[in-house]
């Protein structure tokens, strides 16, 4: 176990706060990561992060301390969208006490560590940047009573006190199916509450941690919504693990069944026939991605005629 020095992916170490966590979230196997020969397509490279706009992001991050799941989960955007001046701020430090197979971010038991001062950190980061929508994640917090829940809207009673124009959605774990949790960050003034559903129903387990379920988080979605109406729910689909198009249409139907607003997956829109308010698609797109977007209604952007084109029945 690493103390000192860098640590590689796999590798247990020592946090600052003095726990241990494995770097990444997944132990290291004799076979390591598959690589495609070749390297990737130039259409699945993402542009370098570089520039000013990102540059004025990360060190405003590291000044108060905060964490980003931009960083963390290793996403491919951190560029695009760190120099459009918006960022996804995960609440709670960087250690997961799950090991999802698809994330990055690195696994262990914080032992009910917390930082008393991030709500409100979070709340002068979003002001300095001035930002119009703000992405709230965390790690999960299966270590805490409430799965960090009250810390979750902390943060955003914070943030509406310094910037009450400022929308802000919440990406949150499932608070191990606790309703109670649940409308505790409902009930903190945001615009939209997220909870990925992430896979079919099929591949749930093994490509999420085993204490996370694909009705759980169904159930989550529809009891925020049935909570509090004017909140827009919104959920993320993984696409490219084996799922058959049926299991993707049956997924789509579940979460519309369930009330879900808003959806993000890899590679197809047809989504948007199916009723969703938004669908942002593509082999980059992340959960987060053009969240600040959602509730304008126009599709991340695209223009009425490709609206209409892609919400047109797959021949």
């Amino acid at each position: 176990m690493s103390t000192d020095g860098p640590t590689r992916s796999g590798e247990k170490y020592i946090t600052a706060h003095g726990f241990s966590a494995i770097r990444d979230g997944i132990k290291a196997t004799a076979q390591g990561a598959a690589r495609v020969p070749g390297g990737k397509p130039r259409w699945l490279k993402a542009p370098l992060a570089v520039g000013p706009g990102y540059e004025t992001v990360r060190r405003t991050v590291r000044e108060h301390r905060l964490a980003t799941v931009c960083e963390e989960a290793k996403c491919p955007n951190i560029g695009e969208c760190w120099n459009a001046g918006t960022a996804t701020i995960m609440l709670m430090g960087e250690v997961c006490t799950r090991a999802c197979r698809f994330c990055a971010v690195d696994t262990g038991n914080p032992r009910g560590w917390l930082d008393a001062e991030e709500p409100e950190n979070t709340a002068k980061t979003v002001e300095l940047m001035r930002l119009r929508y703000v992405v709230l994640t965390s790690v999960n917090r299966d270590d805490l009573p409430d799965g960090g829940a009250a810390h979750f809207a902390a943060a955003v009673r914070a943030i509406k006190a310094r910037s009450p124009a400022t929308a802000v959605e919440a990406l949150t774990p499932d608070f191990q199916g606790v309703m109670r949790d649940v409308e505790t960050v409902v009930d903190s003034g945001l615009e939209v509450f997220a909870q990925n559903v992430e896979t079919v129903e099929r591949l749930t387990h093994p490509v999420r941690d085993a204490r996370a379920g694909y009705a759980r988080t169904l159930s989550v979605l529809r009891h925020a919504k049935q909570h509090r109406s004017d909140v827009l729910t919104k959920s993320s689909l993984m696409l490219g693990l084996g799922e058959t198009d049926e299991e993707i249409a049956q997924t789509m139907d579940d979460l519309r069944a369930h009330e879900v607003d808003l959806l993000t997956l890899g590679q197809y829109y047809w989504a948007l026939e199916r009723g969703f308010r938004e669908c942002v698609s593509g082999p980059l797109v992340r959960s987060s991605y053009r969240a600040e977007q959602a509730l304008a209604g126009n599709n991340a952007g695209l223009d009425n005629a490709a609206l209409s084109e892609l919400a047109s029945p797959r021949r």
